[in-house]
Order: C-alpha cells, then sequence, then structure tokens
C-alpha cells in the first residue's frame, strides 16, 4: 500500500467515485447548481477523502492487526475520526458555494450525511485493500536464508507471543505465525509474508509452510512422507520436491 502506484490507483478510485457522486447529486446537491459544478465539487471531496483515508488506514490497519482487532471493530470508529475535519472543510466548500445551505441544512444533519459518505468509502477502501491483499503479490524466492534487510514480519506480533518465529503457515487467505508463545492469524497471502522475513535464516519447505533454522529439531518420517519437528512440538510437512535441499542444507541430521 505504501507505494506511488498504490496511491495513484487509490487516488484515482476516489475522482471516479466522486465523478459520479456529482452526476447523481446526493443529498439534494443535484439541485444546487449545473453538473459541472457538481462534479467539481464532489471529485475535489473524494480526492481530500482519499488523502485522509488513505493515511488514517495506513497507520491503524498494522496496528489493529497487531492487536488482532477484526475489521468491523475499527472501520466505524475510523470513519468517525476522519468525518469531524472532513465533514467540517465539506460544509465550508459547500456554503461558499452555495450559500443558501447554512439555512437549508442544519450541522446534525449535515454530520450525518457526511458520516454515511465516509463510512462507504473507508468500508470500501478496506474490503478492496484486504481482497488485493489477499489474492495478489509478487512471487518471492521459496529460500530466503540470510536475505539482507530487516524482519519485517517480527513487527507484526503482540507482545505476549516474543520475537522468536518458527515458521508460518499458511491458512486460506491468512498467514499464521508461530512463536514459543503461541500463534497469531494475519491477513496476508504467505509469499508476501516470506518477503518480510529478512535476515531470518529459514526455508518455504511447502506450498503451506515456512520454518525457521532454529526451530528445527529433526525430521519425522512416516513412509515416504517427512515432517519436521519443531522446538514448539509441532510437525510442519515437507514436501517431496524440497527434501534433498533439506539435506543439502544439513537441516536433517537428527532423522528418526
Amino acid at each position: 500500500m505504501n507505494t506511488t502506484r498504490a496511491w495513484v490507483i487509490d487516488l484515482s478510485a476516489f475522482a471516479v467515485a466522486g465523478a459520479i457522486l456529482g452526476v447523481i447529486g446526493p443529498f439534494g446537491t443535484f439541485f444546487n447548481d449545473a453538473l459541472p459544478s457538481r462534479v467539481a465539487y464532489w471529485m475535489t471531496l473524494s480526492l481530500i477523502s482519499g488523502v485522509v483515508i488513505g493515511a488514517a488506514v495506513r497507520w491503524m490497519w498494522p496496528r489493529a492487526r497487531r492487536r488482532e482487532l477484526p475489521a468491523w471493530a475499527w472501520v466505524p470508529a475510523l470513519a468517525v475520526m476522519v468525518t469531524v475535519p472532513l465533514g467540517l472543510l465539506s460544509r465550508v466548500i459547500a456554503i461558499g458555494l452555495w450559500p443558501g445551505v447554512r439555512q437549508a441544512v442544519g450541522w446534525v444533519e449535515w454530520s450525518g450525511q457526511a458520516l454515511l459518505v465516509e463510512l462507504v468509502f473507508v468500508a470500501l477502501y478496506v474490503a478492496a485493500h484486504s481482497r488485493a491483499g489477499a489474492i495478489s503479490s509478487p512471487e518471492v524466492p521459496a529460500n530466503l536464508s540470510g536475505a539482507a534487510g530487516e524482519a519485517r514480519i517480527l513487527d507484526r506480533l503482540p507482545g505476549r507471543l516474543g520475537r522468536d518465529l518458527l515458521c508460518l503457515q499458511m491458512e486460506d487467505h491468512y498467514v499464521r505465525l508461530h512463536t514459543l508463545q503461541g500463534s497469531i492469524l494475519v491477513l496476508m497471502p504467505l509469499t508476501r509474508a516470506i518477503a518480510e522475513i529478512g535476515p531470518l535464516e529459514g526455508m518455504r519447505v511447502h506450498r503451506s509452510w515456512w520454518v525457521a533454522r532454529q526451530a528445527v529439531q529433526g525430521g519425522v518420517y512416516n513412509g515416504r512422507n517427512l515432517r519436521l519437528k519443531l522446538t514448539s512440538g509441532l510437525e510442519a510437512p515437507v514436501a517431496r520436491a524440497k527434501i534433498a535441499e533439506l539435506r543439502a542444507a544439513g537441516w536433517l541430521v537428527d532423522e528418526t
């Protein structure tokens, strides 16, 4: 989300939404002026909303994830928060364009209308980015042992789980981060989680699992199937195509 391309896409979507609102003319704005003025008014407000909402969501989302807050718990609160400045600004602009608005629409009614618009904007914004994060991300190498940079994935762990990451486990559109103290689900694809591993030594041993080297106690065979026994007691499945790579890397010294 923190790229120029993401911001351009976001603001373009808000501009389109503003143009549509200008044509429709909700909340009586259809009767205020000609089409160009209405479109300019709604596009301006939508673009400003896009900047404020984009910044607010980018600030709030990682904090909500670390605290395991579901979207329904923080999205309405965020909508209320952004409505205060945006509702005031929209009223100032509207009165500047159409002075009669001051007497025609009171503060309570105006605030309710502004809250409805911002709540829809925030909810759609979060839903769109949630889906994008769940179904699309650049592919990254399966073996990231010794990759440069910081282990940003650790910032997603709440304090109660510590910082000793054992493995990542894909569950549908989520990734479960395991430590010795427990686990947490994070809404993101496994490839993106692995991209945040940084310098942590480990390997993607299965399409659904990444395992930290320091967490492996040994290998456990069940026929031709291999599972890695981890320090927490978990056993991570290993794809057959990965067994030779694990042996070459010295991960299976204690095979049983």
